[in-house]
């Protein structure tokens, strides 16, 4: 007799339940299945029961024919770069709409100024730089691989900038369409920065902010929403003056962005007399500015401004003959108050020091200074240094020096520390005293976008542009830039230290005068070092640098010579998925 004919067996699992006493108990079985003389029989291999379900699921998948190989010997990672910024920034720009405001229609132009602003918000560098971070050979992110940018070359950045700026004014336009028709308040104010170099014409000699008063400098102005949005940027020669730039400012408000109705909030500085007679006023627009020093001092002479009123009060409203039709808040803020007498003090002291000095130079006995030039020549500068000229009374010969407090003059000075009197167009049915008041304190959110453009973060300075255009580009570059990072920012609040309540803060002012208290969630944040659900708080900064450490992988299997690689991206932590949670973007772009 021959052998019985076996047919070729086939493995798998089987799941076998017997119940016992009212317990139910499942075996797993590795069972062969094979056909004998053409009957089908079965083959127990061994009890499998004893594995955990990965595991048993791992053995299913390999009887179903599925191939698996070692993480660590089949696996190759052939690229990592950060990645968690990059989604949190280009994710925000895209959730705001913003590159489609740059340009409805996709186009390699695009992309890249999107990289600029992106690139700047994650650390702020040259083009040059950026343009290397964009390169394959040197990518320093993710940015440039999510945005499919190949070959990125500082040429083309800088052609990317010259097709910007063709698009600034719809730009600008449709910003103003999203925050400023239907808004009170339009913020203006001015700065400037200095160059690298004397190349550029817009590149002039003129009051410097940064007191770089060596080098040429650009002046730019920076219109805001009335919570400090940025919405429109123009460039300026260095040596402009901060009132000649108010005129070209209304009418980009009411011919460009065709605002029916302006109220433009500017310091004292800006929205003088002169320039609410010849631009705000014949536009239609209303204002809300401060008045100067003397013009205070005028008031309080001409009894028109009683110091007793502020006795017992903070804030009280005045009128004035040389201000018709005009409202003037006057406001005394006590905590003003003690900086300026504080920081008078020390310099009238400093200034004292200075100047015994020299009366002790002329008065020794061993070579003592003479000569009433050489001597004029010290105290001038002396008195140049802490600007405390007028507060001292100086006599001097060729051989004698003297010097002596103005007592009178300091008294009447210090009589308005912490005086301000703020001036408006607006009748009290569209704006109350303390809507006043507020309404001026916003231009802090303008000077919060300046120091964010030109030093925190963005870093506008120094500028190493030649061309005008250029620099008007890169500007706007900048501009833009923070308009994401103040969307960031807001959404991030409740995970960085600063205020996230702003309401309650409010609710905490003993003044509308005076500055707010802390919420009682930023005093906690700044107390314990960490959040309301218990996570460390971080600046902005930090943070981006934490989630950069989420990981964009490029992985290839060595299954096949030809198999495609793919993309891998790491598990964000609690902290880094609770700041994605807050922006509302995803990791994959």
């Amino acid at each position: 007799m021959g052998r019985p004919k076996k047919a070729i067996a086939a493995c798998h699992l089987a799941e076998v339940k017997r119940t016992y006493k009212g317990t139910t108990y499942t075996t797993t079985l590795l069972r062969r299945t094979y056909r004998e003389d053409g009957k089908v029989k079965h083959e127990t291999l061994g009890n499998l029961s004893h594995l955990p379900a990965a595991a048993l699921s791992l053995v299913k998948r390999s009887l179903a024919g599925e191939q698996f190989i070692s993480a660590t010997e089949g696996l190759q990672i052939e690229r990592t770069l950060p990645h968690g910024h990059v989604a949190a920034t280009l994710g925000t720009l895209r959730k705001l709409g913003l590159h489609q405001l740059i340009d409805a229609r996709p186009s390699r132009e695009r992309e890249m100024v999107c990289s600029m602003v992106v690139a700047r918000v994650l650390e702020a560098r040259s083009k040059l730089a950026t343009a290397r971070q964009l390169a394959e050979q040197t990518r320093a992110s993710s940015l440039s691989e999510v945005l499919g940018l190949q070959d990125v070359d500082e040429d083309d950045l800088y052609s990317a900038m010259d097709w910007l700026l063709e698009r600034q004014p719809q730009i600008e336009k449709a910003l103003a369409d999203r925050h400023l028709r239907g808004a009170m308040l339009t913020l203006y104010d001015v700065s400037s920065t200095y160059f690298e170099g004397r190349h550029c014409p817009l590149a002039k000699l003129g009051h410097s902010r940064d007191h770089r008063r060596d080098r040429p400098q650009i002046v730019f102005g920076l219109i805001c929403d009335e919570e400090g949005r940025p919405v429109a940027v123009e460039v300026f020669d260095g040596n402009t003056g901060d009132p000649s730039t108010v005129g070209a400012q209304i009418k980009k408000l009411t011919e460009r962005f065709d605002l029916k109705h302006i109220v433009m909030v500017g310091d004292r500085g800006m929205l003088t007399s002169a320039r609410i007679e010849e631009d705000l006023s014949p536009a239609g627009a209303d204002w809300i500015t401060a008045l100067r020093a003397p013009q205070i001092r005028k008031l309080v002479e001409e009894g028109e401004l009683q110091l007793s009123l502020f006795d017992k009060r903070d804030l009280a409203e005045i009128t004035s003959a040389d201000f018709p039709n005009e409202r003037l808040v006057a406001c005394r803020n006590p905590l003003l108050l003690e900086e300026r007498r504080r920081k008078r003090n020390e310099m009238l002291a400093a200034t004292e020091l200075k100047l015994e000095r020299i009366r002790e130079s002329v008065h020794r006995a061993k070579r003592p200074l003479r000569g009433r030039d050489k001597i004029g020549v010290r105290v001038g500068l002396a008195l140049a240094r802490t600007k405390m000229g007028k507060h001292f009374k100086v006599e001097f010969t060729d051989s004698s020096f003297h010097f002596e407090r103005k007592q009178a003059n300091i008294e009447q000075e210090a009589a308005l520390d912490g005086i301000y009197v703020i001036r408006t167009s607006l009748p009290k049915r569209e704006i109350d005293t303390a809507g006043v008041v507020r309404a001026y304190k916003q231009l802090a959110n303008v000077e919060r976008a300046f120091r964010s453009i030109k030093t925190i973060d963005l870093k506008i300075r120094p500028v190493f542009h030649y061309t005008a255009d250029r620099v008007r580009s890169h500007v706007f570059l900048c501009m833009l830039a923070y308009y994401v990072e103040w969307h960031m920012r807001e959404a991030l609040a409740p995970m960085l230290f600063g205020e996230d309540d702003r309401d309650a803060a409010e609710l905490g002012r003993t003044s509308v005068v005076a500055p707010a208290a802390a919420s009682p969630s930023a005093s906690a944040k700044a107390r314990t070092k960490h959040t309301a659900d218990g996570l460390p708080a971080h600046s902005f900064r930090t943070l981006l640098l934490d989630l950069a450490t989420i990981a964009h992988n490029r992985v290839r299997t060595e299954v096949a010579e030809d198999a495609p690689s793919f993309t891998a991206i790491t598990t964000p932590t609690p902290l880094q998925q609770r700041a994605l949670s807050l922006l509302g973007v995803g990791l994959s772009l």
